[in-house]
């Protein structure tokens, strides 16, 4: 790493490629962390979680109890070890509390004034952060497995739905009304997720199999229909035309260009598709347990090279290179099925929660072979010195200095 410094300091390295060579080598090197917990709010099993993208530093979490909790992830403590504590809660004892199991919870994506929640009680809350009081609530007839806000829509403020009725619904924020819905899979939405490329489109996974691209200006169906045969008609079986999944998609995830969509599903398969034509590039993840009946969190790292996808897999986390499939690593450390991760890109670490009411911190740790490797980096940087540009000899003399 020291190399890629003094390649920098001299002029001759991209800054960006500093930055993706530090954050791959930090998300190889990710462990448990012995010195960090987090407050244990939960009775039950943790189903979602959500960092919020402005500042990076509060985390929501929703499990099968109802309850809702704030961590702050902040250490001013100065010392190694220490608890990232439950700053606040919405607890049974709330008269706003969710009646049943909280699904999906997901932080405004410009500012942590706001939160969104939705749960098996068959509403969606908007909630201010300041009171822990639901400014606006949505009543479904259905339980409500996931919603999803943009991060990057400047045009609408849209939340996306998904319940156990097969129509989307598309919930305006602004006006706090219902006012679309996208039609044409046949069984519950188990996941919706807005695409961070463009604001208008959105991705579905189903357990009819499907999962769908839709243009949301368009009230003529879906752009796209994610077909895991590419088109080849003799591959595919008279049932499973047009399919994405031999079973449940449960688990959806856009990369952070945009330009891919992860799927997973109850065949215990894990596919890469083509956003913008919806080819399946028939990457092999291998076998990608999922044994999960709802929805599946997982999450893609950013700003490596190559990217990594963290998925749950039983009671560990499985991580793949995002366009080779290869298995890169098993963190173990829950003691039941984990049900959802999330990945901090400021600080490349992972969250995790499941069945066990536990969320664990996994963070980048720096081992010895490591730091022998950056010793011998800064030594091979020393000895190319001589054949540097001599026009950047001064400039490298004083930044040494």
């Amino acid at each position: 790493m020291l190399g890629f410094l003094a390649a920098r300091q001299a002029g001759l390295d991209d800054p960006l490629r500093l930055r993706r060579a530090e954050s791959t080598r930090r998300v190889l090197g990710l462990e448990l962390n012995p010195d960090r917990d987090v407050d244990r709010i939960h009775g039950n099993g943790i189903n979602t979680i959500d960092i919020d993208a402005i500042e990076g530093r509060y985390m929501l979490s929703g499990g099968a109890d109802g309850v809702i909790a704030i961590y702050d992830l902040e250490n001013f403590s100065g010392k190694p070890q220490y608890t990232c504590k439950a700053v606040c809660t919405v607890g049974r004892s709330s008269q706003y509390v969710h009646k049943f199991s909280v699904e999906t919870v997901q932080w405004y994506p410009y500012d942590t004034g706001m939160f969104v929640s939705s749960a098996f009680d068959k509403t969606m809350k908007v909630w201010d952060t300041e009171t822990l009081k639901p400014a606006e609530v949505f009543q479904f007839e259905d339980n409500v497995y996931s919603h999803h806000l943009s991060s990057i829509a400047r045009k609408h403020s849209l939340i996306a739905v998904g319940t156990k009725n097969p129509k989307i619904q598309l919930c305006d924020l602004k006006s706090g009304s219902r006012i679309h819905v996208l039609q044409g899979h046949r069984a519950e939405v188990l996941s919706v997720q807005w695409s961070p490329r463009y604001e208008h489109i959105l991705a579905s996974a189903s357990a009819d199999s499907k999962v769908k691209v839709w243009d949301v200006r368009r009230a003529s169906g879906s752009l796209l229909t994610l077909d895991q045969h590419n088109g080849d008609k003799t591959k595919a079986s008279s049932e499973a035309v047009n399919t994405a999944h031999n079973g449940r998609v449960n688990g959806l995830c856009f990369t952070g260009d945009g330009l891919y969509i992860l799927t997973a599903g109850t065949d215990d398969r894990m596919r890469l598709w083509n956003s913008a034509t919806g080819e399946n590039t028939l990457v092999n993840y291998g076998k990608v347990c999922n044994e999960s009946r709802k929805k599946l969190q997982f999450t893609v790292s950013r700003g490596c090279s190559p990217e990594f996808v963290f998925v749950p897999c039983g009671s560990s986390i499985a991580v793949y290179a995002l366009h080779t499939g290869e298995l890169v690593a098993m963190h173990r450390g829950h003691y039941n099925n984990v049900d959802c991760c999330e990945f901090h890109p400021d600080y490349q670490e992972l969250y995790s929660g499941g069945k066990d009411g536990n969320i664990l911190a996994w963070v980048p740790v720096l081992h010895a072979s490591d730091v022998e490797e950056e010793s011998n980096s800064s030594n091979k940087a020393a000895a190319n010195q001589s054949s540097v540009n001599p026009a950047f000899q001064d400039a490298w003399s004083s930044d040494e200095d």
